[in-house]
């Protein structure tokens, strides 16, 4: 075999090796970029963002606006009158206890009316008790305290009855029941229906931040889709000197409207639930405190006669009667140093300043001028306990005519009459915060989708242009 001149063996060739083959996502993705360098290739880029601008402000709208109008009816429907029962149970209870001690000074001679009264309390306090438990299951916090409520009043109401036959036999242990109920009511039952008003109260106003809070997300992706909007049809109109594409003017048109009944819309939802707030769900907070102090001022009268100086404390080296000083201190939480004139830091005074119609005004003020007539009656009553006329004392506690519990039903039927005003403020207009709502979150969907539906109509008419 011959070998070409100067080699030595057979010639080998060495196989070149092939390219790494490459991935769809690659190829892809050059074909995207090729594509984009194309006119048609930006056209489908700008289409699909645009559609996906608006689907998103369209999305995020309604989901924002669906927890508003549901914080909305929350406020309507569930937060405010589930704070409003948790104060009417507080308001039963110390009605309860207030009567209960009128008509153990009465002795033997126990009005009926008195001892109805008793009963529908206990029976009112026991039903909304019910209610409330069905209403705020959700809460931990406030399921334990209805628990708690329901077992102790049943001791409470068990004392009640023991001073109360004690009572009708003349024997003075009686007495010691109704302060060892009483002391029951004020510590126990009293302090677990304020920690519930509280808790009901707190979620009213995390409702209202909810309701209120403005919508950022949505005010956002808007003017981020209406100037994207702009901006392409300022593009077209620089390209093709036309002045309208008619599917991007439809998608404008769509975002604008929702992008103003947003804002219109929230607004005034915003400014109408803010309006409930201070002239409705506000006022009645502290008229139901105003109510609820008064109904405590009159419980402390009526167990200073029925303690007659058992019960003391020492208030500036002085040893005085410990009723005798919770009914100062109420009243003072009430109305001030002054009974006549209620001090702007008073439950009376705020009250006043809050009712923003006379319909509101003027029972607060007859509130006020009962109050003070009650505690001039009270000062003659005490004078004349104190000089040892305890029956004269008594008449002008319990009596038919212009004692201190006729001058105290005039404050209750008066505070009673505000509250009435104020819970039909309250809700009109939340009913016309949470209305200004309706229908925004479905609009704003449909509205979205045809938006999108416009812009890709818009741009899939200048790429027919290129086929």
């Amino acid at each position: 075999m011959l070998w070409p001149r100067g080699r030595s063996g057979p010639v080998t060739h060495t196989p070149t090796a092939a390219p790494p083959r490459r991935t769809a996502w690659s190829e892809g993705v050059d074909r995207a970029r090729a594509a984009a360098t194309t006119e048609p290739g930006r056209l489908r880029i700008i289409g699909a963002v645009l559609a996906a601008l608006v689907i998103a402000f369209g999305a995020v709208t309604a989901w924002e606006m669906s927890e508003r109008t549901s914080a909305a009816d929350s406020i309507v429907d569930r937060s405010q009158p589930l704070s409003r029962d948790a104060a009417d149970i507080y308001r039963s209870l110390a009605d309860a206890n207030t009567t209960a001690a009128s008509g153990f000074l009465a002795g033997g001679e126990e009005k009926r009316s008195v001892r109805l009264r008793y009963e529908k309390d206990i029976a009112e306090a026991s039903r909304k008790l019910a209610k409330a438990a069905a209403g705020s299951s959700g809460s931990v916090s406030s399921t334990e305290e209805i628990t708690r409520l329901n077992e102790r009043l049943a001791v409470y109401t068990g004392l009640i009855e023991t001073a109360r036959a004690n009572n009708r036999q003349g024997l003075p242990l009686g007495g010691a029941y109704l302060r060892h109920a009483n002391d029951m009511m004020q510590n126990e039952l009293l302090e677990s229906a304020d920690r519930l008003y509280r808790a009901e109260t707190a979620r009213l106003d995390r409702d209202y931040d909810e309701a209120k809070g403005w919508p950022y997300f949505a005010t956002a992706t808007g003017l981020l889709a209406l100037g994207f909007l702009a901006w392409a049809q300022r593009r077209n109109y620089l390209r093709t000197n036309r002045v309208f594409n008619h599917g991007l003017v439809a998608a404008t048109a769509a975002c604008g409207v929702v992008l103003l009944w947003l804002v219109a819309g929230h607004s005034v939802a915003r400014a109408q639930l803010t309006d409930s707030y201070e002239h409705g769900a506000r006022s009645l907070q502290v008229l139901n405190k105003a109510r609820i102090a008064s109904l405590q001022a009159r419980g402390d009268e009526n167990l200073t006669l029925v303690a007659r100086g058992a019960v003391t404390e020492t208030v500036g080296g002085r040893t005085m009667d410990a009723y005798e000083v919770g009914y100062q201190a109420k009243m003072e939480t009430l109305v001030g140093t002054d009974p006549g004139k209620p001090a702007p830091g008073s439950l009376l005074g705020e009250a006043a300043e809050l009712a923003d119609d006379p319909a509101g005004g003027n029972p607060v003020q007859a509130a006020a001028k009962s109050v003070s007539r009650w505690d001039d009656k009270h000062r003659e009553a005490r004078a004349a306990d104190d000089g040892g006329n305890y029956d004269g004392a008594l008449a002008d506690v319990i009596g038919e005519r212009d004692s201190t519990g006729n001058w105290f039903d005039k404050v209750d039927d008066s505070l009673a009459q505000a509250l009435g005003h104020e819970q039909s403020e309250f809700r009109q207009a939340a009913n016309d915060g949470r209305g200004a709502l309706t229908g925004l979150p479905l609009g704003a969907a449909v509205l979205a989708v045809l938006g999108a539906a416009g812009a890709i109509l818009g741009i899939g008419r200048r790429l027919s242009e290129y086929r």
